[in-house]
C-alpha cells in the first residue's frame, strides 16, 4: 500500500479483527468481558503504525479508552474521530462473533455499531500521519457509550480539539443533529391495606392509571407543538412501573420510570417542571391523589449549523469522494457528539450503511466503509492542514 493511501483489504480484514473481539458492555450483560481486549488490539495497531499511543483509564476497571494521535507539524487546525468499542449483548444472534462476509456485507456484532467506523478511522488517521499534517488527528477509542458513555465523558477532561467527527451508523449521511433524553421516575402513593377492606386502603396503582392518562396526553400535546426542522417534536413515554406487595393487599405505593426524548432548546428542568404541574393538577382535583415526581438523568439534544467549519469540510470531502452532494440529517438517537459539542468541540456524525442495530442480526456494506475512511482521510487532509 503506498503510503498515504487506504488499503481496501487492509481495512476489511481489520474490519472482521474487531467484530471477531467481544467486547459486550459488562454494564448492560452482567458478567460480560468488555473492551480490555479491544482497547488492547487497538493499541498494538496503532503503535505498529507509528502513532503516538495513550492507554487511558476511565473509572472502568479493565476498560481503558484508547487514543492514537497522528501528531500534526504546528500551526493547523486538530480533528478528533471518536468512535465506541462496546457493544450490546449477543441474545439470539447465530455466531455473532464469527465475522462473516458475503455480497460485500459483513455480520457479526458491532459490525455496523461502531466497529465498522472504528476501523474507518484507524486506518484514516493511519494513513494521515504520511500527509505531515500541521494539526492533530486524534482517534479515540471509547469505553461505555453503549451504557453510560463514561469513554467519552473522561475524553473531554483530558483532550481538546478545534472539531470532532463522530462514527455512527448513519448511512453515509452527515447528521448535524440528535435528540437527547430525561429520565424521570414519578412515584404514587396509597395506603395499604386488607384488600377486603376498601374503607381503609388507597389503590396507588389505579393512581398511577390517571398518571399514564395524563401522559398520554402530554405525548399528543408535544406532537401537535413546535417542531425541529431534522428532528420533529419531543417525545414522552412510560418505560418500567411496579407497585404492589401482594394480591391480597392495597397496594402503598406505585412507581414508574418515564423517558422524555428531546430537541434542541428543550431543558431538563422545564420538563420535570411540566411533570410536576400535571401532578398538582391531579392533585387538586382528586385529594386522595398524592404523587412525586424524581429526576434521575439526562443526556443533552445536539445541534451544530450547518454553516460550521466542520460540517462545511466535511460535505466537501464527502463530495470529492463520492461524487455526490452530501445529504444532511438528524438522528433521533442520542449520541457521544453531545458530549463533545457540551465541551466545546464542534461535532458531526457519520458513518456507514447497515441492518440490524442491536438486532440479531447485525450487518455492514463494506463499499460504504471504505467510503467513510476515504472521506475521513481527506477531511484530516483538508482540515487540519
Amino acid at each position: 500500500m503506498p503510503n498515504g493511501e487506504i488499503s481496501r483489504d487492509e481495512l476489511f480484514d481489520l474490519t472482521a479483527k474487531l467484530v471477531s473481539i467481544d467486547s459486550i458492555n459488562p454494564d448492560l450483560v452482567p458478567g460480560s468481558r468488555g473492551e480490555g481486549e479491544i482497547g488492547s488490539f487497538v493499541a498494538q495497531w496503532a503503535q505498529a503504525k507509528g502513532l503516538e499511543v495513550h492507554v487511558e483509564e476511565t473509572g472502568l476497571a479493565g476498560r481503558p479508552n484508547v487514543i492514537a494521535v497522528a501528531r500534526g507539524s504546528g500551526g493547523g487546525r486538530s480533528l478528533m474521530l471518536n468512535a465506541h468499542m462496546d457493544t450490546v449483548g449477543v441474545a439470539g444472534m447465530e455466531n455473532p462473533f464469527r465475522a462473516t462476509v458475503r455480497n460485500d456485507t459483513l455480520y457479526g456484532r458491532g459490525s455496523m455499531d461502531t466497529k465498522a467506523a472504528l476501523a474507518a478511522f484507524m486506518v484514516a488517521v493511519a494513513a494521515a500521519k504520511e500527509y505531515g499534517l500541521r494539526g492533530d488527528a486524534i482517534l479515540t477509542a471509547v469505553v461505555d457509550e453503549e451504557y453510560a458513555s463514561v469513554g467519552t465523558e473522561a475524553v473531554v477532561k483530558r483532550w481538546k480539539a478545534d472539531a470532532a467527527l463522530v462514527g455512527e451508523p448513519t448511512g453515509l449521511q452527515i447528521v448535524i443533529a440528535h435528540k437527547g433524553f430525561a429520565w424521570f421516575e414519578v412515584e404514587t402513593r396509597g395506603v395499604a391495606a386488607h384488600g377486603s377492606r376498601p374503607d381503609k386502603g388507597v389503590d396507588s396503582i389505579a393512581k398511577m392509571g390517571r398518571v399514564l392518562v395524563r401522559l398520554e396526553d402530554m405525548g399528543k400535546r408535544l406532537e401537535a407543538g413546535p417542531a425541529h426542522a431534522m428532528l420533529g417534536t419531543g417525545t414522552v413515554h412510560a418505560s418500567l412501573i411496579s407497585g404492589g406487595q401482594e394480591l391480597s393487599s392495597y397496594p402503598a405505593f406505585c412507581r414508574l420510570g418515564i423517558e422524555r426524548r428531546t430537541i434542541p432548546g428543550e431543558k431538563p428542568e422545564v420538563v420535570e417542571k411540566d411533570l410536576q404541574d400535571e401532578l398538582l393538577l391531579m392533585a387538586r382535583q382528586d385529594p386522595a391523589f398524592k404523587a412525586d415526581v424524581r429526576f434521575l438523568f439526562s443526556r443533552a439534544p445536539m445541534e451544530v449549523p450547518r454553516n460550521a467549519l466542520v460540517v462545511q469540510a466535511l460535505a466537501k470531502a464527502f463530495e470529492g469522494v463520492t461524487g455526490r452532494g452530501a445529504e444532511f440529517g438528524g438522528m433521533s438517537a442520542w449520541m457521544d457528539s453531545s458530549l463533545l459539542s457540551t465541551a466545546g468541540i464542534p461535532s458531526v456524525v457519520l458513518g456507514p450503511t447497515g441492518e440490524g442495530l442491536h438486532g440479531d442480526s447485525e450487518w455492514v456494506d463494506l463499499p460504504s466503509v471504505f467510503a467513510v475512511a476515504e472521506v475521513a482521510l481527506r477531511l484530516m487532509r483538508d482540515f487540519c492542514s
